[in-house]
């Protein structure tokens, strides 16, 4: 197809029409269609006087491959407008995808995050599946939130975790969130989907979000996610050493030694954040002096003091 040809052929730098139809073999006008259904598509691809380019920093394949240090990423489906990359990558895990296979989308209509809540997804974020085949079984499953979290605050440099791995910045606005889901037969773990969003342009994003260009106004988001890949990957084997995960936990986390208020299946629960057991659950120690673990549910962070 004469859009996914071009779509390899652009690059950061200009490319003149011309040019780029004698490398494809059609017409100047029919190099301007196909960047125009492109465009439309939700690919990032400007037209100027110069010509033809992408916008800097786009993932797209032939910018990130040659950045990426490690395995993730090298099986890579680049889309432009998708309902949900969690559902592109599952269809693709089915069908025989390599762990570590990514699916990026420009933007999607209906990403979603923890919760069931709906991810905001405006241009110029990244938007990204990953697909994990952990070999830890079921054991794994409850770990893997901490490990992404772990991962994504290596990767960008910025910021700490909100429990259990939600990246806030330092004014505690959020930053980038993950969603996991899993696919299991009986005692297996047949893959783990592994979602994650990162808000890195400043326009679009809804209250209580920060882009990451606050902080890097030069990052490019292929480099970006070059980073976070390979992050990803060195934090990945802490699910097969609780002490080590919570170790690196702790020590990224903006939870502890705040108050939080936790919504979970029992109501809401109210104290300090005082401990991260090495199962993965949030240790707070109530108003009445109590300890409670909590294994599942929503924080949020009711006074910023720190106590430790």
């Amino acid at each position: 197809m004469l859009d996914v040809g071009l779509l390899e052929l652009l690059g950061e730098d200009w490319q003149s029409g011309p040019a780029l139809a004698r490398r494809l073999g059609v017409s100047r006008q029919a190099v301007h269609q196909a960047a125009k259904k492109l465009a439309a598509e939700g690919y990032p691809v400007e037209h100027g006087p110069l010509g033809f380019r992408l916008a800097p920093g786009a993932p797209a394949p032939q910018l990130l491959i040659p950045r990426l240090r490690g395995r993730f990423g090298r099986a890579y489906r680049y889309l432009g407008r998708v309902e949900s990359t969690q559902d592109a990558l599952r269809a693709w895990a089915e069908a025989g995808a390599p762990e570590g296979a990514l699916v990026l989308a420009e933007t999607q209509t209906a990403g979603r995050g923890r919760q069931g809540r709906r991810w905001e997804s405006p241009a110029g974020g990244l938007y990204f599946s990953l697909l994990l085949r952990p070999r830890a079984g079921l054991g794994a499953l409850p770990l893997l939130p901490l490990v992404a979290g772990v991962g994504l605050a290596w990767g960008l440099g910025v910021g700490g975790l909100k429990w259990p791995n939600d990246l806030l910045d330092p004014q505690f606005n959020k930053l980038a969130g993950v969603l996991l889901e899993a696919e299991v037969l009986g005692e297996e773990v047949r893959h783990v989907l592994l979602g994650v969003g990162i808000n890195v342009e400043p326009r679009g994003l809804p209250p209580g979000a920060v882009a990451l260009r606050r902080y890097f106004p030069e990052a490019r988001r292929h480099e970006v996610l070059a980073r976070v890949l390979l992050a990803l990957e060195h934090a990945l084997p802490l699910v097969e050493d609780k002490e080590a995960l919570a170790d690196a936990w702790r020590r990224a986390a903006l939870t502890l030694g705040r108050r939080v208020r936790v919504k979970w299946v029992g109501g809401v629960l109210e104290g300090l954040a005082e401990d991260l057991r090495e199962d993965g659950a949030l240790v707070l120690r109530l108003k009445n002096g109590k300890r409670k673990a909590v294994t599942a549910g929503d924080v949020e962070l009711v006074r910023t003091e720190v106590t430790r």
